[in-house]
C-alpha cells in the first residue's frame, strides 16, 4: 500500500466507526460516557500525581508520610481536584475582541485561571517528583517540601476552580 493511500484510508475508516457508533448508541448517551471516561482519566491522573508527590515526600524518613493512609489521602486528594478542577462546567467562549469591564463575569475569568494555575503547578510538582525518583537524585528535605507545598496548593486552585464553575458564580457575574 502506498503511504499516500494510508492517510485517506485511515479517515474513511474513521467516519465508518463514526457512523457505526452514532447508529447503536444515542448521540446523548455517546456523550454522556465519553464525558464520563474523560472525568475518570483525569481523576486517575491527579491520583498518580498524588501517588508520585507522596512517593518523594517518603524519602525525608518521617513516619506520617511514609504510612499508607498518607498516600492514600494524597491520591485522593489529587484524584478529586483533577476531577473536579479541569473540565469546568459550561465555560462560555470568549473571543479575543476586548469587552468593558462591566460585560466580563469575573466568574468566569476567576474559574479559568485557578484551573489554569493549579493544572500547572500541580503539574510541574508531579513532574519534578517523578524525575527525582526516576533519577534518583538526592535532594534538599526544604526542596522536597517545597515541592510538596505546591502541589498542595496546585490542587486546592483546582478545587476553587471547580467550586467557583459550580456553585453558580456563572451564572450571575461574579457578584
Amino acid at each position: 500500500m502506498k503511504m499516500s493511500n494510508v492517510v485517506p484510508s485511515a479517515l474513511s475508516v474513521a467516519r465508518h466507526t463514526y457512523v457505526a457508533a452514532t447508529i447503536w448508541v444515542a448521540p446523548a448517551a455517546l456523550i454522556k460516557s465519553a464525558h464520563l471516561f474523560e472525568r475518570i482519566g483525569l481523576a486517575t491522573v491527579g491520583g498518580s500525581c498524588g501517588l508520585y508527590v507522596a512517593a518523594a515526600l517518603m524519602r525525608l524518613e518521617n513516619e506520617l508520610f511514609g504510612s499508607g493512609w498518607f498516600i492514600l489521602l494524597m491520591m485522593l486528594y489529587g484524584a478529586f481536584s483533577f476531577y473536579i478542577g479541569i473540565d469546568l462546567p459550561g465555560r462560555p467562549v470568549q473571543g479575543a475582541t476586548s469587552r468593558l469591564p462591566e460585560e466580563r463575569n469575573r466568574g468566569t475569568d476567576a474559574a479559568q485561571i485557578f484551573s489554569a494555575a493549579g493544572t500547572f503547578v500541580a503539574a510541574i510538582a508531579a513532574f519534578l517528583s517523578v524525575s527525582m525518583i526516576v533519577v534518583d537524585q538526592v535532594v534538599s528535605e526544604g526542596s522536597i517540601i517545597v515541592i510538596a507545598c505546591c502541589w498542595a496548593i496546585g490542587s486546592s486552585l483546582q478545587i476553587a476552580a471547580g467550586s467557583i464553575a459550580r456553585n453558580g458564580v456563572l451564572d450571575d457575574g461574579g457578584a
